[in-house]
């Protein structure tokens, strides 16, 4: 029998987008043992990204994939990464994350995230994913929560909107992106079973 560690080692995890969220969720699972990270994304590095994204300041101007993969095996030399630099549309994420046990959404935009959301349904009815809703701001320690609704988890306060005046700090952002790690290895090392038929996607 695998121990849960082994488990882990063994599994295959897929993150959409390197920002944020999939910046600091990649991280923590690179630490946390998983064995292989698909991650896709399309952007470079910026300045305006060092306040709360798991990149330096010499990696300024680097596509974030390349970056990202560069941090990951510096933490750890024996994780396998698979990166994809592209845009992320349905087809490409039935083709990109095929493989991976669980799905981790890491987008800014929610129109975004329902596209993600409506295309791991459409082409991976029996895979979770794991997504971010409402990190903005400060503070709101005790609002912080993960919710499941059949294969689909949330994360986050589920309220907050980024805006002027509750832009996206560092340790919300992080906050939010340790527990979808947190909920991915949950999923992993507990042999947690896919909901099945119409209770998929229902609460």
């Amino acid at each position: 029998m695998k121990s849960k560690l082994q488990k882990l080692k063994g599994t295959c995890i897929g993150i959409a987008g390197c920002g944020g969220l999939g910046s600091n969720c990649a991280v923590a699972l690179a630490r946390a043992g998983v064995g292989r990270l698909v991650i896709a994304d399309f952007d470079v590095v910026a300045v305006e990204n060092l306040d709360r994204q798991y990149y330096f300041l010499d990696q300024v101007g680097k596509k974030k994939i390349q970056a990202l993969h560069e941090t990951l095996l510096r933490i750890n030399p024996d994780i396998a990464v698979e990166a994809h630099d592209l845009r992320l549309g349905p087809g490409e994420i039935a083709h990109v994350f095929r493989n991976c046990r669980v799905i981790i959404e890491a987008f800014d935009r929610a129109e975004m995230k329902r596209m993600i959301i409506e295309a791991v349904m459409e082409h991976f009815p029996d895979k979770f994913i794991v997504v971010g809703s409402g990190l903005a701001g400060y503070g709101g320690n005790n609002e912080l929560r993960t919710r499941r609704l059949g294969n689909l988890f949330i994360c986050g306060d589920e309220t907050s909107e980024v805006s002027a005046e509750l832009p996206p700090l560092a340790p919300r952002v992080a906050a939010v992106a340790a527990l979808q790690a947190n909920q991915a290895l949950e999923i992993v090392m507990d042999d947690l079973e896919p909901a099945r038929g119409d209770d998929v996607w229902d609460e």
